[in-house]
């Protein structure tokens, strides 16, 4: 009977792990994708063009800032761009 109820309740503790786990993955995927589309609408509005500058380059380490930093990370790249940082 004891064992029942320590099997029961370790299910229980997995699926509520499990359950915040999805939860987050979710938010970071919605997060990365959303930085990936403002990057991709400065340069589609020619946003930068009104300010002064070329479209943000579509780089390697321009694309992964925008999704491993999601909204911040696009926010990152496109003031970089505005201050001259070419570097990336």
């Amino acid at each position: 009977m004891n064992i029942d109820f320590a099997v029961l309740i370790a299910g229980i503790i997995i699926a509520v792990a499990l359950f915040f786990l999805i939860k987050d993955i979710t938010k970071l995927i919605i997060n990365s994708i959303l930085g990936l589309l403002i990057l991709f609408f400065v340069n589609l509005f020619n946003i930068m063009g009104s300010l002064g500058r070329p479209d943000v380059p579509y780089s390697l380490v321009n694309v992964l800032l925008c999704i491993l930093g999601g909204i911040p990370g696009a926010l990152i790249v496109i003031v970089l761009h505005l201050l001259g940082i070419e570097g990336f």
